[in-house]
């Protein structure tokens, strides 16, 4: 089921963030690891998400749009390949169905993932959003 958060999810919220970053992100610095979790636990918490859950309403992924823009897409590592993730983007989709979004280039699993849904690249930019040298991929779903 995919339900919006609610005050008190933090907690999980930001679990299901470091779990994925760790398995996901490994070309990550550890000092770059680490300022990207105070900046994330800074925000995260507090901000609306979009929420796939288990049968007992516990949180296995959360997706953040900003204004047609995904923001973030993290599923628990212990659910990756079940289709929760895919589950997301296609109810992202249903609201926004121009949606674009970034992934970091080292990602390739991600990449790969984001052109199976049937997003195509739109352009490169050679640093993150922090500023690092963690180039993104901007991809924008074309439905043809």
């Amino acid at each position: 089921m995919i339900r919006l958060s609610r005050p008190g999810e933090g907690h999980r919220i930001i679990e299901i963030w470091r779990n994925a970053v760790d398995a996901t992100h490994d070309f990550l610095t550890p000092e770059d690891r680490l300022a990207l979790d105070e900046l994330v636990c800074g925000f995260l918490p507090e901000v609306t998400l979009w929420l796939a859950v288990d049968a007992d309403d516990r949180p296995l992924a959360f997706m953040l749009i900003d204004d047609g823009h995904m923001e973030a897409l993290f599923v628990d590592p212990a659910h990756h390949g079940q289709g929760i993730g895919a589950m997301l983007v296609r109810h992202g989709l249903t609201l926004h169905p121009g949606m674009t979004t970034d992934v970091n280039e080292q990602n390739d699993q991600a990449v790969g993932f984001y052109e199976r849904m049937g997003f195509k690249r739109t352009g490169r930019s050679p640093l993150d959003g922090q500023g690092k040298p963690y180039p993104l991929i901007h991809l924008a779903y074309s439905a043809s």
